[in-house]
C-alpha cells in the first residue's frame, strides 16, 4: 500500500545496545576518566617509593621519649595485598614506638590496590549526576531509552572504568617495586595463580561497590556532592572486608563467590535503582 509507514519497535536487547554505544563513548571522550586511570597507575609508584625511601628513619615523640622507626615494603605484593608469611608487627616501645600506626605495612595494609574501589564512586557519581544537571536523563527517558536500560548501562560502563583501574594499579605496583628494587620473591606458599585469582576476584567484586555507587547516584540525582559523600560512606562500610574476601593467595573459591556475589548485588540494587528512578522526579 502506497504511502504506508512503517513504525521499528526496538525491543529491549536494541535499546540496551544503543544506550551502552552512546555511555561508552561518553567514557572515553571523558577526562575525568583517564585522569583516574593516571592516578591508578602513579599513586603506587610514588607512594611505594616515598615508603621505600624513608625505610628506617626515626623520630623522637619530645613529651615522652618514645622512639618511632618507619618501616618500608620489602615485597612487591604488598602494594596488592598482606603476604601470607607476614606477622603483625611488633610494638616494642623502646624501639618501635609508634609503628603500629606510622608503619609502611600498615600503611600499604590499608592503602593498596583495594582504594581503586574508592576512586571508581567518583566516576560512577560524575557520570550520572552530569546526564540530570544537562537535562540528557530526562530528555533520554521521554524519547529512547528505559529505566532498567539505563541502570544496566551505568553498571557496566563503570564495572569496566573499575576493572580497568585495577589493572592500572597493578601495572603501576610492578613499576614501583622494580624503580625501588622490591623483592618480586612469592613467600608463604604464594604461586602466580593465586595473584591472578586474587586481581580476578578483586574485578568480580567492583560490581558491588559499583551498584552500590549507582544506587545512590540516581538517588542524589543532580547532586554530585551528596552522591559521592554517600557513595564514599556506603563503600567504607564494605571496604575493610575487601582484604578478606581477595587475598593475595586467592584460589577459585574466591573468584566464584566474588562472581556470584557481585551480580546477586547488580541484579537486586540493580532493580532498587529502577524503583527509585521510576518512584522520583527527574529533576
Amino acid at each position: 500500500m502506497e504511502g504506508s509507514v512503517k513504525f521499528e519497535i526496538f525491543g529491549f536487547g536494541k535499546r540496551l545496545k544503543s544506550m551502552l554505544k552512546v555511555d561508552f563513548r561518553r567514557m572515553l571522550k571523558s577526562r575525568l576518566f583517564y585522569i583516574l586511570i593516571a592516578c591508578a597507575l602513579l599513586v603506587p609508584i610514588v607512594m611505594t617509593v616515598m615508603l621505600t625511601m624513608m625505610d628506617g628513619q626515626e623520630s623522637v615523640n619530645q613529651q615522652t621519649g618514645e622512639v618511632t622507626i618507619m618501616e618500608g615494603p620489602d615485597s612487591t605484593w604488598q602494594s596488592i595485598g598482606t603476604l601470607p608469611s607476614d606477622e603483625p608487627a611488633a610494638t616494642d616501645a623502646s624501639a618501635v614506638g609508634g609503628m603500629g600506626a606510622m608503619g609502611g605495612m600498615d600503611v600499604m595494609s590499608m592503602c593498596n590496590i583495594n582504594m581503586a574501589f574508592m576512586g571508581v564512586a567518583v566516576f560512577v557519581c560524575l557520570f550520572i549526576s552530569e546526564d540530570f544537571r544537562s537535562g540528557y536523563a530526562k530528555n533520554l527517558f521521554t524519547v529512547r531509552a528505559r529505566k532498567g536500560e539505563y541502570v544496566i548501562s551505568k553498571t557496566l560502563v563503570g564495572f569496566v572504568c573499575g576493572a580497568l583501574m585495577l589493572i592500572a594499579y597493578f601495572i603501576g605496583a610492578m613499576l614501583g617495586g622494580a624503580i625501588s628494587s622490591l623483592s618480586f620473591e612469592l613467600v608463604g606458599g604464594l604461586t602466580v595463580g593465586n595473584i591472578v585469582m586474587c586481581m580476578i576476584a578483586k574485578i568480580f567484586l567492583m560490581f558491588v561497590f559499583v551498584s552500590i555507587f549507582t544506587l545512590i547516584s540516581v538517588a542524589a540525582k543532580q547532586k554530585a556532592w551528596l552522591s559521592i559523600c554517600g557513595s564514599l560512606g556506603g563503600g567504607m562500610l564494605l571496604f575493610m572486608m575487601v582484604s578478606m574476601i581477595t587475598p593475595l593467595n586467592s584460589t577459585l573459591i574466591n573468584v566464584a563467590l566474588c562472581l556470584v556475589g557481585g551480580l546477586l548485588f547488580a541484579l537486586g540494587l540493580g532493580a532498587i535503582s529502577r524503583v527509585v528512578l521510576k518512584k522520583t522526579s527527574l529533576v
